[in-house]
């Protein structure tokens, strides 16, 4: 079900993109627990960080801190929930973490500031303890699928300073386009050519979520997700799909 979240109406081409996002029945088959927020905004405000993406942020580092209470990151049920998630397909999460736990897991020493709405989507990642990923709608060729990789997948990064290309493992889940690999190891690291800027205007995000988060828990982050977005960006068009 796709449904508008503003009085804004998003384009045609984002809402086409939306209706195309699929998840393949191989994934499903890992785990039958799994759904999805999939949101397209238009019309952003990009921007290095500024008074309130720091307040965003701010506030979602004490709400992660009260949610773990002590506990390690691994410890929580949302977050072990993922470790078991990359197990089931070869991955090793104490090597290669789900982007949740990574987050988690610099709580310490704070969260890197990097630009408006990359710090929008980590607080929502934080303080509820969900992963979430952002990227640029316009830098998409075609719509994101989730798949399991055969392993001759693009995907473009960086190593040591320079322009890398990387392949997936064969069976490794990732998110794709008609292009290349979006982002490896489901929520592990995002590809290069769709990262936001501070130029992006219009992004997708995908909240993920297992049985640990709740059928609830996808929801909250997913309004908190555009409250915030709204807060950043008044005139946004936003639209969502589960899956």
């Amino acid at each position: 079900m796709t449904a508008p979240l503003t009085e804004a109406e998003v384009s045609d081409g984002a809402r086409a993109f939306l209706a195309a996002v699929g998840v393949a029945p191989e994934v499903l088959e890992l785990r039958p627990d799994y759904r999805v927020i999939v949101m397209v905004a238009e019309g952003l405000e990009p921007g290095p960080p500024d008074q309130i993406s720091e307040e965003l942020l701010s506030h979602a580092e004490l709400r992660a801190r009260i949610a773990l209470g002590g506990q390690a990151p691994d410890e929580v049920p949302q977050v072990a929930d993922w470790r078991a998630a990359y197990k089931a397909f070869g991955a090793k999460p104490q090597r290669t973490r789900p982007s949740v736990e990574a987050l988690l897991r610099r709580l310490d020493a704070g969260l890197p500031r990097v630009d408006r709405l990359t710090d929008a989507y980590n607080a929502v990642s934080i303080a509820n303890l969900v992963p979430v990923g952002g990227e640029d709608l316009d830098q998409y060729q075609g719509p994101a699928r989730l798949v399991r990789a055969a392993g001759d997948e693009e995907f473009d990064t960086t190593a040591h300073g320079e322009p890398a290309i990387e392949h997936p493992r064969p069976g490794e889940v990732i998110w794709r386009d008609e292009a290349g690999v979006t982002c490896r190891q489901w929520n592990w690291r995002q590809c290069t050519r769709t990262r936001i800027t501070t130029a992006t205007a219009n992004a997708v995000f995908i909240i993920d979520g297992l049985a640990a988060l709740g059928r609830d828990g996808l929801t909250a982050a997913g309004d908190d997700l555009a409250s915030s977005l709204l807060r950043l960006s008044p005139q946004a068009a936003i639209a969502s799909r589960l899956i």
